[in-house]
């Protein structure tokens, strides 16, 4: 596997500067976060490392020096929205921007882009389903067309209030994944698995490592604490954010002893990239650089 560090954490950063931190704390990638500039509609979004509407060759010969300058790969180009959004006019701008990610991901050599299938919210998952089937075909023929996967985090998108009660990305536990890659079965469409997002779904976040090994394109070192006595309080059908936090890497409840045994099981050697929200390394952008060397610092025990 390669270690690597998802790019959102650090918004105030150039393209240069983020390649340049990921080598000086001896990672191998990053996920490169390519939201619409000025377009923050929650914590770690908006953020744009690479601006793909505006990509040029000059950019793309620079992007690519750089990166081989530090031996740093691009995992992945990151864009997290919600392509099913019920405001037409918002779905339709975000797919839009979704395959400019598609088309620099190609342009750039990366060949996967990284996002969440999307949520109509108020709508149940079957009625969801069929919104899926309606929508993303066309948005996997346009990657197919350009030989770039997909790979779809598993994060429900449902911490606060605005998200109630469904949430904004459909793609959350093993049930759910089998009937969308029954729609939707083309190889092009696969997971970025992160296992912080089943422990508070109460999920087993090793089993399906095993099951889904042939569509796991890209994996997130994310951890996150499940506060039991807060659990007893307000019960599951609180806001999560209510009865849980994510945390560094080894600072939750994550094993990742056991989580790196099973990638190691099923052969996986791709890019695994950490993903740093935790609150209490954000109080400044020494924090922030701190967070990274930690977990990188952690990881390592388990990745060299």
């Amino acid at each position: 596997m390669k270690l690597g560090l998802v790019s959102a954490i650090l918004e105030q950063s150039s393209f240069d500067e983020l390649i340049d931190t990921a080598a000086d704390c001896g990672l191998e990638c990053v996920e490169v976060a390519c939201w619409p500039h000025g377009q923050a509609e929650r914590r770690y979004a908006g953020v744009s490392h690479i601006d793909v509407t505006q990509l040029t060759e000059t950019d793309i010969h620079a992007i690519k020096q750089k990166c081989t300058e530090k031996n740093v790969a691009i995992s992945a180009l990151a864009y997290y929205p919600n392509p099913l959004d019920p405001d037409l006019t918002v779905r339709t701008a975000t797919i839009n921007h979704l395959k400019c990610v598609i088309d620099a991901s190609a342009r750039l050599g990366v060949y996967l882009v990284n996002t969440f299938i999307g949520r109509d919210q108020h709508k149940s998952v079957a009625e969801n389903m069929k919104i899926v089937a309606e929508i993303w075909p066309d948005i996997l023929d346009y990657a197919k067309e350009r030989d770039v996967y997909i790979a779809i985090e598993n994060c429900p998108m449902y911490f606060t209030e605005d998200e109630w009660p469904g949430g904004k990305n459909l793609f959350t536990t093993p049930s759910i994944w089998r009937e969308i890659f029954r729609i939707l079965p083309d190889k092009h469409l696969g997971i970025n698995y992160d296992p912080s997002h089943f422990i508070w779904q109460r999920i087993d976040y090793i089993k399906p490592l095993y099951e889904f090994k042939e569509r796991i394109y890209h994996v997130h070192f994310k951890d996150l604490t499940l506060y039991d006595r807060k659990l007893d309080n307000v019960g599951v059908m609180a806001h999560p954010l209510e009865y849980m936090a994510p945390k560094l890497p080894g600072l939750g409840d994550v094993d990742w002893a056991r989580y790196v045994s099973a990638l190691n099981d099923i052969g996986y050697t791709g890019y695994a990239c950490i993903e740093i929200e935790d609150k209490a390394y954000e109080d400044s952008q020494q924090s922030i650089l701190n967070s990274i060397t930690l977990s990188t610092r952690y990881l390592r025990q388990f990745i060299i």
